[in-house]
């Protein structure tokens, strides 16, 4: 009899937010209404999320009213019942100018995840980019309903640390 070993959900986090380029984003519209914008991002010892938006973008408008974010990274190609996910939960904040030089060495990866390094000069002043970076402060794994040895019938969110 083969016993199946518990995967190590740390390690599964690790693998989605090391593979997937985009995160998408719930931020909160002033009405109370969440809104959903997929973002390119970096992650930086995986409790810092990095991206680039547009300074008037109606995501950013929200999270200079309102931080608080949550956000959810997969794969959609995968079919149904292989999914795997990353639910994140945290505050974010626009880089200010004066932390760009702390911030840009480790906001962008273009060697490993793509896209390419931004230049302090076109995230400041009247540049239309600003660098945005969220904290996260919980994560959660996709967990199968048939998952050979967490599942429990039903689809779940399951805390996992990927710092550790």
């Amino acid at each position: 009899m083969s016993v199946t070993a518990t995967p190590d959900l740390g390690q599964l986090a690790r693998d989605v937010l090391d593979a997937v380029r985009y995160v998408v984003l719930g931020t909160i519209d002033e009405d109370g209404r969440t809104r959903t914008s997929p973002v390119y991002f970096t992650p930086h010892r995986y409790e810092d999320l990095y991206w680039v938006s547009d300074r008037t973008t109606h995501h950013s408008a929200n999270l200079h009213r309102d931080p608080r974010v949550s956000g959810v990274v997969f794969d959609s190609t995968l079919p149904p019942g292989r999914g795997q996910a990353v639910y994140v939960t945290g505050t974010a904040r626009e880089v200010p100018e004066d932390e760009l030089d702390q911030h840009l060495p480790v906001a962008f990866d273009p060697e490993r995840r793509g896209g390419r390094r931004f230049g302090p000069e076109e995230l400041v002043g009247d540049a239309d980019l600003r660098l945005w970076v969220l904290r996260v402060e919980r994560w959660e794994v996709h967990v199968a309903a048939g998952h050979p040895t967490l599942g429990t019938g039903r689809d779940r969110r399951v805390p996992a640390d990927p710092r550790v």
